[in-house]
């Protein structure tokens, strides 16, 4: 009897291995697939090689993020798992570095924690897996990231736009009123204008109703189809039945300031160099100020963040002849790409000037480098932000989407965008006087910044952060002013100072993305 308890006492003592088999309320076969997926996807594709055994005791950090009291290790016996400053699972270590193997004993090592922890249950499977990238994330760039299974749904919606009528609608008094038609979209092609009134859409009334639930009702799967009835502006009622298609959001706002073009661009959709193309298109065929000719183009990218970076390119193909717009340089070879203008460009001899801040994002600085870099515009305002990582998507068994940083952008000059951003040719961040000062110097023919254009341009990737914010420091970054709009109108009245500001053309530079 006596040796029956000391056996059972020593059984007590011995931590339990993690089981494969999932805990009551724990999907662990839906999390090994889940790690085991984003391993693969991962291990290959982030900038700097790290192996898969590093990447997934990285992430098992995520459990400690639940509940501090968890500890995850690698010991001799293999992965442990301690509570406390007790043991309660040990798994063998994987025989290989494989994702699919370390992906499954992650998966294990969670469903013991679900097993010992209430904070860890209350995380649910989904804050498990969440918590898991979140700690991998840490040790990488600031970019890569996991989305989770509803946020995906949601990114992949905004990404591609939803399905509708293309109408923007306001409450003004008791009527709906469209006060927004993309262009193209399927309500301005079925003849819906700005001001007209909706009266009702698939018979019913729009009377008491909120603009939101009037779009709401105008929106579906795409291919389907809406009636709408609405009233215009020369007091007739039309009725119609417009097939939904998806309508991205709307990027570009044209004005005329005077004989300029003015364009807002607010981020990088899948229509935006179409708008952009046709605005300057529209624009050049007009004869602005009673036939005065057209004077220049200010491109307001202030506030971008960016976007989809094959907009960019196809957007610089508006303004450049044939050349390099950026390359992208990465340990995958498909993620080094030479992108390149075509030479279809609309207006060669149109001044360009291109009005950034300190918020100015991605595909936004990829395209003001792009004009910069070739000579082609002029760029006032403060350092951007400096994202030039571009992240590929890969989706996940759960639902979810993992953005993996998988290469750096360089501008057609080599210097990295990442960390640097654009240095403008003329700086208005640095307060009025100065600004007044490099104005006078234009005008004089000396370009006041050159000698810190010239620091940037030679900087090549990795740089050291001090060596970054020495550049930056020639125009800090800051939000976007007044005094933006009228420096860009001032460089186009005067051609000499335009002309002084301008970078010299880039010719006959080979690209040369081997460094990731």
């Amino acid at each position: 009897m006596r040796r029956i308890a000391l056996i059972l006492l020593i059984l007590a003592a011995v931590p339990a291995r993690a089981e494969t088999a999932p805990s009551e309320g724990f999907d662990a076969r839906l999390a090994a697939e889940v790690y085991t997926r984003a391993l693969a996807f991962m291990a290959p594709r982030i900038l700097e090689p790290v192996p898969v055994p590093q990447l997934a005791t990285w992430g098992l950090r995520g459990l400690t993020a639940l509940d501090p009291e968890l500890g995850t290790a690698i010991g001799s016996a293999g992965l442990v798992l301690n509570l406390r400053d007790r043991i309660v699972a040990v798994d063998p270590l994987p025989v290989d570095a494989t994702a699919a193997a370390w992906g499954s004993a992650a998966a294990r090592m969670a469903a013991a924690a679900w097993r010992v922890s209430a904070s860890v249950r209350r995380a649910g499977t989904e804050g498990i897996i969440q918590s898991f990238f979140d700690e991998l994330f840490n040790h990488l760039d600031p970019y890569s990231r996991y989305v989770g299974p509803a946020d995906a749904q949601e990114d992949r919606e905004h990404r591609g736009g939803k399905a509708g009528a293309g109408l923007t609608l306001a409450r003004r008094g008791g009527a709906i009123i469209v006060v927004g038609a993309i262009p193209d979209g399927a309500g301005a092609d079925a003849g819906l204008r700005v001001g007209d009134h909706i009266l009702a859409v698939d018979g019913r009334s729009t009377r008491g109703r909120t603009a939101s639930t009037v779009s709401g009702w105008m929106d579906g799967p795409e291919g389907t189809t809406v009636e709408i009835e609405w009233r215009g502006r020369d007091g007739r009622i039309r009725r119609d039945e417009i097939e939904r298609a998806s309508v991205p959001p709307e990027t570009v706002f044209a004005q005329r300031a005077g004989s300029l073009l003015l364009l807002r661009v607010t981020s990088f959709s899948r229509r935006t160099d179409a708008r952009i193309a046709s605005e300057v298109e529209r624009y050049l065929a007009s004869t602005p100020n009673r036939g005065r000719p057209t004077q220049g183009l200010i491109l307001d990218l202030r506030g971008n963040r960016g976007g989809l970076l094959r907009q960019a390119v196809t957007v610089a193909d508006v303004l450049l002849p044939e050349g390099i717009v950026a390359t992208t340089a990465g340990r995958d070879p498909d993620a080094s790409h030479v992108w390149r203008s075509s030479g279809t460009e609309m207006a060669p001899d149109l001044p360009v000037v291109v009005v950034v801040d300190g918020r100015t994002a991605s595909a936004a600085e990829i395209l003001a480098a792009a004009l910069a870099d070739r000579g082609r515009a002029v760029v006032v305002g403060s350092s951007t932000l400096g994202k030039g990582l571009v992240q590929t998507i890969d989706p996940l068994p759960d639902g979810g989407e993992l953005f993996v940083t998988w290469s750096r952008v360089l501008a057609p000059r080599g210097w990295p965008i990442q960390g640097l951003g654009v240095l403008p040719q003329v700086c208005t961040s640095l307060g009025h006087d100065e600004l007044a000062r490099q104005m006078a110097e234009l005008d004089a023919g000396r370009q006041p910044m050159q000698a810190a254009l010239a620091r940037h341009e030679r900087a090549r990737a990795p740089l050291p952060v001090a060596e970054i914010l020495a550049i930056r420091s020639a125009c800090p970054a800051s939000e976007g002013r007044d005094s933006d709009l009228a420096t860009a109108r001032a460089l186009i009245g005067n051609p000499g100072a335009y002309a002084t500001a301008l970078l010299p053309p880039l010719l006959n530079v080979q690209p040369n993305p081997a460094q990731p």
